[in-house]
């Protein structure tokens, strides 16, 4: 995520329970001194309130955090009693909603859930996912998109005036026949979807009709999550893992930055708890 205030990148090294970041260098991006958070359970995604505290996901709640200290207080549990599952993907949607993704830490099958934190009131939105991941919303948050990704499909589900579901959701990009799984995903300005794809090394835009429009490579297989930041919302941040590779190459498991690029980012919206 791109904290807008900050205007510095965050990320998670979630199997090795960190997250990271850079000071913010000249140019607003991911060019300055790195930063790292150790914690001693699995974190994996956050939102931000205000220039000193995110919003964390963990595998037993969502807490503030405090980017001084390193201090967190949780606000709500999630699936605490659990201790077999972790949360997984998520982000912030344009009412200030905080959605997230739960999983079995081993991918068990449908031992999963997507839930909605919303001004004191914690949702549990689907059941039965096993890997969730590609929450984002359209930019006027209208639409929710989200992937279980062992069904290899982007799901769009439509939300009422405050960011609650309002119908049952439906395949938009179907990604079965092309062999690709859809791993993280973030929206630009025209409402175009950016999707990390597991295994295939790239990022691909699909326009909000659902149709291919084109991609981003990088070195690594696993392209995990894409994220828009800079001064001017122009720079593409990538993820990658080295999760299930035998023999990782250098490129694995590394974050990429591409500058400067022909589309624009959203700035991400702020919690409110």
């Amino acid at each position: 995520m791109w904290h807008p205030v900050r205007e510095q990148f965050f990320w998670f090294d979630v199997i090795n329970k960190r997250l990271l970041s850079r000071d913010a260098g000249k140019e607003g991006a991911a060019d300055g001194r790195p930063l790292q958070w150790q914690f001693d359970e699995h974190v994996s995604a956050a939102g931000w309130l205000d220039r000193e505290h995110l919003f964390m996901a963990s595998e037993t709640g969502l807490s503030v955090f405090s980017i001084r200290s390193g201090a967190r207080e949780v606000v709500a549990t999630l699936e605490a009693d659990n201790p077999a599952a972790r949360s997984n993907d998520g982000r912030v949607d344009p009412h200030g909603g905080f959605w997230i993704g739960t999983m079995g830490k081993a991918a068990e099958r449908d031992a999963g859930a997507i839930y909605r934190y919303y001004r004191g009131e914690m949702r549990r939105i689907h059941e039965r996912i096993t890997i969730p991941n590609s929450i984002c919303f359209s930019p006027d948050g209208g639409l929710l998109y989200f992937a279980d990704t062992p069904k290899q499909s982007i799901f769009v589900q439509r939300l009422d005036a405050v960011g609650w579901p309002k119908a049952e959701p439906e395949i938009l990009i179907d990604l079965r026949a092309a062999g690709l799984w859809p791993d993280g995903s973030v929206v630009d300005s025209e409402g175009a979807i950016w999707n990390a794809q597991w295994g295939a090394g790239r990022v691909a835009r699909y326009l909000p009709d659902g149709s291919f429009d084109r991609f981003v490579a990088i070195p690594a297989i696993h392209s995990s999550c894409p994220a828009f930041g800079g001064r001017d919302l122009r720079t593409l941040l990538i993820t990658s893992a080295q999760e299930h590779i035998e023999r990782p190459s250098q490129h694995d498991g590394l974050t990429y930055c591409v500058p400067d690029g022909p589309f624009r980012g959203i700035a991400e919206p702020p919690v409110h708890l």
